[in-house]
């Protein structure tokens, strides 16, 4: 689904939704007061958020790769393969599996390096582990509860913060602000925090402020006509990105989030892009849910974390690792 308009504002649709949104994240908080996670024997790191939809969970679990790396770890990234049938623990080959096995988010991980579904995620990292892991990167997993967290991030759209504050179907959140915070260790703010959240932050939070940043193919789309495609929470988040990279869109198609798009999705998209002299232009996640033949005839569009200041990020990872 994408998000409604109304979880950004107290409109009278949150309100009549709202009793819903109480039941839902009172279940939510009665499943993780009665949990009981397991430790694995490396440290663990979960990166997740508040909200449901693109906060830019994955690419900052992606740079988080990197830096262990960086460090001379060997990590793994377990995530349960939403959109994807296949149960696991199955570790993710590139050249084998799809977006119908194990979801795109996992294809996109498996660029990078060792990646692991799972639905049940504590089997996921004791399989990353038996198989040589140091380090496992848990994947949007704030809200899951097997597996013990050394570490604990929250990725939060600045642009739109915690939407209107109330828990889905009311609102965009998956569980109440005060609750979410409290297990976590710090947040990452991506963009412009439009919302004043720091403002409204715990004090033992260590805040980050970060951006997403376009790759270098991004200079291509400059003043270029395009056609714009994504199957996001928030598609348009892309298309405002491809506006400020100076591209000029002349058609917008946005979907579902994790849309699986069929051959005639796309023929009809590279039709148009023809006709109009624009390049098809969507997200990496997007291409990940493309068969070969069209991603190849897709511009993709690549973001990358980026922080302003990575010390408080930095000093998290060093103690996370070093807890053991």
């Amino acid at each position: 689904m994408r998000d409604p308009d109304f979880w950004q504002t107290d409109g009278p649709a949150g309100r009549v939704l709202s009793p819903i949104g109480s039941v839902y994240g009172a279940v939510t908080a009665w499943r993780i007061k009665h949990a009981s996670p397991e430790r694995v024997s490396v440290p663990v790191i979960s990166v997740g958020n508040l909200t449901v939809g693109g906060a830019g969970k994955t690419p900052v679990a992606r740079d988080l790769v990197k830096r262990l790396k960086e460090l001379g770890k060997t990590p793994a990234v377990v995530l349960r393969g939403y959109g994807g049938h296949l149960k696991g623990p199955v570790r993710i080959d590139p050249d084998v599996h799809t977006a119908l096995d194990v979801g795109d988010e996992a294809l996109l991980h498996a660029r990078d390096g060792t990646t692991w579904v799972a639905r049940k995620r504590y089997d996921g990292a004791k399989a990353a582990i038996a198989a040589g892991a140091t380090v496992i990167v848990l994947d949007d997993a704030h809200q899951h509860t097997s597996v013990h967290k050394d570490l604990s991030l929250l990725v939060v759209d600045g642009a739109v913060g915690f939407g209107n504050h109330r828990i889905i179907p009311a609102g965009p959140l998956r569980e109440d602000v005060r609750a979410g915070l409290s297990r976590a260790n710090g947040l990452i703010i991506l963009g412009q925090d439009d919302t004043a959240l720091t403002t409204r932050l715990p004090n033992f939070l260590t805040t980050v402020a970060g951006t997403l940043e376009a790759g270098p193919e991004s200079a291509h789309l400059h003043r270029q006509k395009v056609v714009a495609f994504a199957g996001l929470g928030r598609p348009k988040k892309f298309f405002d990105t491809l506006i400020n990279l100076g591209a000029i869109i002349v058609a917008a198609h946005p979907f579902d989030d994790h849309h699986l798009y069929k051959p005639a999705d796309i023929q009809t998209i590279l039709d148009e892009a023809f006709s109009l002299d624009a390049l098809p232009v969507t997200t990496e996640k997007d291409a990940m849910r493309l068969s070969p033949d069209q991603r190849q005839q897709v511009n993709v569009l690549r973001v990358t974390a980026r922080y302003k200041n990575h010390a408080g990020l930095d000093a998290l990872l060093q103690k996370a690792l070093t807890s053991r």
